[in-house]
């Protein structure tokens, strides 16, 4: 760091990994030298309002408000005023932010942020145990918290006597404590805290699909650098553009999506009230206009049908990650909208994604090919890069990396510079990567290596199918058998007949060896609140 941290509450700082276990950073591109004294938010909002004529663009969207960009800074200057003059919070501290995707989560993370706090997002369906977890982690000393979820707050905080000090809501606009309340009565200008680049600006805590979540560490250069990659060279953001998806702000993927990227171009994101179906989404997304959405694969397949019977005119860029996208699911949304959805892999360690392509770079059966700013390879066991077409562990380097906090996962995750995201991969001839699996979910049949989405996607291609999840099981005679863990559509039977209909149907389109040797019909599938499948729930009733 060259210019002098303005954080003088050190608490994450100092957690940060050993020097030796960081990942190299590669700041190659012109768009990605920053100066050593930046914040984020009046990066992105200041600038938007004072050099860049978007004072007047509308910014925030919902059914019941439509904020301007000059609006958005006016009230987001109040909140940090707020939380320095009336809180007596000093940069670095954590707060906590517990709400779904609304203007006021939105105003909240970037009043923290242009404050120099430290912003700890956490998802809305968090139970007390779960958010004492994160308490005690990023021991924050203030919340911001929607007013309908403050009795799980309220759980964890009597578990937890004295380490958040304050809690404010927001939501609930006609009571005197409300933030929007508490904050009007500050001044309208706040100085943006003036962080170095390298300064903290969150703690994202991981999504769950292994179990236990990891606090990563981002600065507002990764945030800024991330804005400058895949939504500059990939999606192509433009102002005229309005946003809109499902996954939650305090998920990376959600943050940079439906937040961080459109203000980056100067575009709008509209928030639907919760709760919505696939539907009411559609819906939505016709009547405000919408050309951009993010959302899962499977709430993609649940939409098509409705896409395709309602209609959605503007819409232009659909972008799916967070879990693997079965190309069934690819080829029923361009069937019903006419529209080649844009894939992409990203981490929550990488904030957002590293690898993808858009329109007519896309390849079926790819993910898509390394980011411009970005570097990726697929290794061996030892880190050696493996021969083209031959599965391996993805590495990546760029302006991104992993940094735990106090966690010691960090060693596993970067080696030698490079970040491992833990998923297997191919990569081509033309330098398509194509997804294989985790790389803890490969299933390693009789000698064969099997690929769990490769299985998925083959059987989301049958008409009977709504979802699947497929994993290994132990087995004496082979090693592991291919387990397929399905939900049926309404008026389908999950009886013998079907496991024949289903194991045949692979057996057809796929190598024969890949069938599910086991078949078990469900009603739900175990998914985190950002949609990712949790397979190693699957695995853990496949004894």
């Amino acid at each position: 760091m060259t210019a002098p941290s303005a954080q003088t509450d050190r608490f994450v700082l100092d957690r940060m990994p050993p020097r030796d276990q960081w990942p190299a950073f590669r700041y190659d591109l012109p768009e990605l030298r920053f100066p050593d004294q930046v914040n984020i938010a009046s990066r992105l909002l200041d600038e938007a309002v004072e050099n860049k004529g978007w004072a007047d663009r509308p910014l925030l969207r919902s059914p019941q408000l439509t904020l301007t960009y000059a609006e958005t800074r006016e009230r987001v200057d109040r909140i940090a005023g707020y939380l320095i003059n009336e809180l007596k919070l000093e940069p670095g501290n954590r707060v906590l932010l517990r709400g779904g995707n609304s203007i006021g989560m939105a105003l909240s993370w970037l009043a923290i942020v242009k404050a120099g706090l430290v912003a700890v997002a956490t998802m809305p369906l968090l139970r007390a145990a779960e958010l004492v977890q994160v308490i005690d982690k990023g021991q924050p000393a203030a919340a911001i918290c929607d007013a309908r979820l403050l009795s799980e707050l309220e759980l964890a905080r009597e578990k937890r006597p004295g380490m958040v000090r304050h809690v404010v809501h927001f939501g609930s606009p006609d009571d005197p404590q409300d933030l929007g309340a508490l904050a009007a009565r500050q001044p309208p200008l706040f100085r943006a805290c003036p962080t170095a680049a390298d300064d903290i600006a969150l703690l994202a805590f991981t999504s769950g699909t292994t179990g236990m979540p990891k606090a990563v560490v981002h600065t507002h250069r990764d945030v800024l650098a991330a804005c400058e990659c895949w939504p500059r060279h990939v999606l192509k953001a433009a102002p005229d553009d309005v946003v809109t998806g499902s996954p939650p702000l305090a998920f990376t993927f959600g943050l940079g999506g439906l937040l961080v990227f459109p203000m980056w171009a100067g575009a709008s994101v509209y928030y639907p009230d919760a709760p919505y179906n696939p539907e009411t989404m559609v819906r939505q997304m016709r009547e405000h206009g919408v050309t951009t959405c993010y959302t899962a694969p499977t709430f993609y397949r649940q939409m098509a049908p409705h896409a395709k019977a309602i209609g959605i005119p503007t819409l232009r860029h659909c972008v799916s990650a967070g879990e693997a996208l079965p190309d069934a699911t690819r080829q029923l949304w361009k069937e019903a909208t006419g529209i080649e959805m844009l894939d992409g892999i990203g981490a929550t360690e990488m904030f957002h994604i590293f690898i993808s392509s858009a329109g007519a770079e896309v390849k079926r059966g790819a993910i898509g090919k390394v980011v411009p700013g970005y570097q990726a390879k697929v290794v061996d066991d030892e880190g050696r890069e493996v021969p083209r077409g031959t599965i391996g562990k993805l590495a990546v380097i760029g302006p991104t990396g992993c940094r735990y906090m106090e966690d010691q996962r960090q060693a596993k995750y970067v080696h030698e510079g490079w970040n491992h995201p833990g998923d297997a991969f191919l990569q081509d001839e033309e330098d398509y990567f194509h997804y294989q699996a985790r790389d803890d979910d490969m299933i390693i049949t009789a000698g064969y290596n099997v690929g769990g989405p490769e299985v998925e996607d083959c059987l989301l291609a049958h008409p009977a199918v709504a979802e699947c999840g497929v994993v290994g099981k132990p087995d004496e005679e082979r090693g592991m058998i291919i387990k397929a863990v399905v939900v049926l559509k309404a008026g389908q039977t999950g009886d013998p007949a079907m496991v024949k209909a289903l194991q045949d149907h692979v057996k057809s389109h796929i190598a024969p060896y890949k069938y599910p040797r086991e078949i078990e019909f469900v009603t739900v599938l175990p998914r985190t609140e950002t949609g990712k499948l949790q397979r190693f729930r699957l695995r853990q009733h496949t004894p």
